[in-house]
């Protein structure tokens, strides 16, 4: 019984590790098409993916720091279209 419970909670390193690969490709993935459409909603998740990533020791740091980098940018393109046009977000 207690070699059930001690298996079922020890950590293993492969499947962390292969997760924050995961995150840091997702982040990049979210953090490019937000750069045209839905740049509220992308921006933060590839900032937090990226984040999460990076705290879990990726291997793919590069991509991480990348879609970091496009998820700032979204919400900086947000703001300086949301400035342009006077506080409207979309026009139709």
């Amino acid at each position: 019984m207690n070699a059930q419970l001690t298996s079922s909670t020890t950590r293993h390193p492969a499947r962390e590790r292969r997760d924050a690969d995961g995150m840091a490709v997702a982040s990049f993935l979210l953090g490019l098409p937000g750069l045209l459409v839905l740049n509220l909603v992308l921006g933060p998740c590839a900032i937090a993916l990226a984040c999460t990533a990076l705290a879990k020791g990726t291997q793919r740091r590069g991509r991480a720091l990348l879609g970091l980098a496009l998820g700032i940018a979204d919400l900086v393109i947000l703001v300086v279209t949301t400035v342009a046009n006077d506080g409207v977000l979309w026009q139709f």
